[in-house]
């Protein structure tokens, strides 16, 4: 018998139940979590043994999206899940940051948690469910952990806020807010937003952190009712004795080093020759010591040097002062052949981004558990081996990538017009070139700067900018446009991009156990004063989007017709489309709804294939003149096909300015005739077609009026052969 146990919470007013004791018996901890028809399983498991000789605490998070969670099967060859989709990458990082800086200093037991979807309703969001589901399988596991966590997703619509809304509320709000805090801090914040005031966000982040703390309370309830004895770890500590005598032998040195050298380049260098030298005299001493250890207390002494000039004295590594921001360089048409590029340079950090425009058809398709299943607008992040002087194998995008590209896609994505204002698909790739802090911010610029070098209208320039923070006890420093080295010594990365009108994308990482508001606004501030003059400069170079595409961008035309008309553009098994994309080297692209869309390097050309497709899908007037096919003879007269699929009755009477006595005096099969529309029957839908009326040049008044025939016996003719049949008089049934 399962001894499955039960507990339950209201999160905006859904509930929120979490089971634990029925499924995955053998793992440190595992729990159901389910809100509507939504559930996640989470297991959290910790090896027995630590990993010798790493420096770092070897945490992985895995988000398994199953597609059978949705009652669906993988739309992959293999019809089973492969890699993992950007969606699933993206809620393993969202999962992993709020989780690691919880977990004990020099922790070096390998720890894994999976979380795996068994349901998804399409309508509540897994990520946040994702973040929680593995706090309190951490929570209730034999895993040590400083724990719990919770997190809520933020929306603001119709003026009010609204915590964990649903997918279908999301689409009208103007805030995407994640946040996971302690009982007392903020720990993780990720957002996109429609360009929300700094005073929204704050306000925001203290109605998420207020909301939070009935899932801290459920998940200590948990821990105390059902939670395992957390197991001893042995935790890797520094040899006092040998940090001691490190310390002894570098003295002040490193101290001077960083007080001496604002480049990078000559630090490292300065650092490389004592870091060696220290090692020789050490292992002169006592050659069994491990000089990994002695870099380590190194690397310690570097940290706390940094730390302590940027705190007490106000200098940062490079010179600057707190809110300073490195020298700005940016540029834009580097690519003679793109559709449009930019390139963004702030200190060392270069990055080059390049646009591509194309066809809807192009858009990328998804295909994951949540409900969007294309994709218009793309961004891609790439980090090369060389931006930072390094070399590793080529083998794809990391998940850091990933992550990136993401975060500048969503900076983005606000500004983008709509499809039926710019009928293209957008993919935008920025090449990290140089990197030394903040590339993802760099991203966002130089993308901006691209997108407006094509000529894509964005309603306003994107720029981002990276904040850091050093703190000791109760004194900290905001930083603001942090380099590498600030980055790795300091206790945040958070990333602040948006407009002159607002944010429209956050993103926080710590390394410390939280974050007071009061410091979260001092960033937000500060970043927006720094984005303001990085607008500024970049209005210098790209004040406004051109108003002409690049002459190598596909020129888009647009025009809806009847839904019920795509049949004739398609043709038979898709011949009438491929020939005209052939004949006039187009794409074209129709939509369930009957919208075109035709795109051409060839201006003129598009052009012409769209008034192809207006002629196969125009609906016959009266006075219309057209070029068709004679597709049948009678002895009364010859079948006109003007458009696929429909045709036209032209009477002997009509075909020649002379008098004819047989029909093939005149035409034959097969020839093609210019005709002119001179009845429509409303009821039948037979059509009248005169070609004596274009030789004479008559108007469609005069064409009646010498139409005897037509006026002594009636209106006869062809109709749409979907229609049905012609009467007798008008020439026999519908052609086969």
């Amino acid at each position: 018998m399962f001894e499955e146990k039960s507990f339950s919470t209201k999160i905006g007013g859904h509930e929120f139940i979490v089971s634990t004791g029925k499924l995955a018996e053998q793992a440190g901890g595992a729990v159901t979590v389910r809100v509507g028809d939504s559930m996640l399983l989470a297991t959290a498991t910790m090896a027995k043994t630590i990993r010798e000789g790493l420096d770092f605490f070897p945490l992985s998070v895995d988000f398994e999206e199953k597609m059978y969670a949705a009652g669906r099967i993988p739309g992959s060859f293999f019809r089973r899940e492969g890699r993992p989709s950007t969606d699933a990458i993206l809620i393993c990082r969202l999962t992993d940051r709020p989780l690691r800086p919880l977990f004990p200093e020099g922790m070096r037991n390998e720890v894994q948690i999976i979380i795996t979807t068994l349901s998804s309703d399409s309508e509540h969001h897994l990520d946040i469910m994702s973040v929680n589901a593995a706090s309190i399988a951490l929570m209730v596991s034999d895993i040590p952990w400083n724990g719990p966590i919770g997190a809520v997703r933020v929306g603001y619509i119709d003026g009010q806020f609204v915590v964990n809304p649903t997918i279908p509320q999301m689409v009208d709000s103007l805030l995407d807010l994640r946040i996971a805090g302690t009982r007392d801090a903020i720990i993780m914040v990720e957002a996109g937003a429609k360009e929300a005031s700094e005073a929204l966000v704050i306000e925001a982040l203290e109605f998420g952190h207020r909301e939070l703390q009935p899932l801290i309370d459920l998940q200590l309830e948990m821990q105390a009712a059902v939670g395992k004895p957390k197991r001893e770890i042995i935790v890797e500590e520094t040899d006092q004795i040998l940090a001691e005598t490190v310390r002894l032998r570098l003295g002040d040195k490193v101290h001077k080093i960083v007080e001496e050298t604002d480049e990078r380049e000559e630090r490292n260098e300065a650092l490389d020759e004592l870091r060696e030298a220290t090692v020789d005299e050490i292992l002169e001493i006592d050659e069994t010591t491990d000089p990994k250890d002695i870099r380590e207390v190194i690397a310690e002494e570097l940290k706390k040097a940094v730390r302590e000039r940027i705190l007490y004295e106000g200098v940062r590594p490079d010179g600057r002062g707190y809110s300073d921001i490195r020298e700005l360089k940016s540029d834009v048409g580097i690519s003679p052949r793109a559709h449009g590029s930019g390139l963004f340079q702030r200190g060392q950090t270069q990055v080059l981004a390049i646009v591509a425009l194309g066809t809807p058809r192009e858009a990328q398709k998804l295909d994951g558990l949540y409900p969007e299943d294309t994709r218009r607008f793309i961004h891609h992040y790439n980090f090369p081996p060389y931006s930072t002087g390094e070399t590793w194998m080529l083998r794809g995008p990391k998940r850091r990538e990933i992550g990136h590209g993401a975060l500048v896609e969503t900076a983005l994505e606000p500004m983008i017009p709509p499809e039926d204002e710019f009928p293209y698909t957008i993919r935008v790739v920025s090449e990290v070139l140089s990197s030394n802090g903040s590339t993802s911010q760099a991203s966002v610029c130089s993308s901006s700067l691209a997108l407006m070098d094509c000529g894509v209208p964005i309603k306003r320039t994107v720029a981002g900018v990276a904040m850091g923070l050093v703190t000791d006890g109760n004194k900290y420093a905001v930083l603001t446009d942090i380099q590498g080295i600030e980055d790795h010594l300091g206790d945040m990365d958070f990333k602040v991009a948006g407009t002159g009108e607002g944010i429209t994308a956050l993103q926080m990482d710590i390394k410390i156990s939280g974050l007071s508001k009061e410091v979260m606004a001092e960033a937000l501030e500060q970043a927006r004063v720094a984005r303001l003059q990085i607008l500024d400069h970049m209005a210098q170079t790209m004040p406004e989007p051109r108003q002409e595409l690049s002459k190598w961008a596909p020129r888009m035309i647009t025009i809806k017709i009847d839904p019920d008309k795509i049949g004739a553009v398609i043709g038979k098994g898709g011949s009438t489309i491929r020939s005209i994309e052939e004949d006039y080297d187009v794409s074209i692209d129709i939509q369930d709804d009957g919208t075109v869309y035709v795109a051409g390097l060839d201006g003129e050309r598009a052009d012409a294939a769209l008034s192809k497709i207006e002629a196969l899908t125009r609906e016959p007037e009266m006075g219309q003149i057209f070029t068709g096919k004679v597709v049948r003879t009678t002895d009364f007269g010859a079948f006109v096909e003007f458009t696929p699929g429909v045709d036209g009755m032209v009477h002997i009477s009509q075909l020649s300015s002379e008098r004819l006595n047989r029909v093939e005096d005149a035409v034959t099969i097969g020839d093609e005739i210019m005709v002119m529309i001179t009845d429509v029957d409303k009821d039948t839908g037979k059509i009248r077609l005169s070609r004596q009326a274009v030789l004479e040049g008559w108007s469609l008044e005069e064409a009646r009026a010498n139409d005897v025939v037509r006026s002594s016996r009636g209106n006869g003719g062809g109709r749409d052969r979907r229609g049905g049949d012609r009467d007798r008089r008008g020439g026999g049934g519908p052609r086969r």
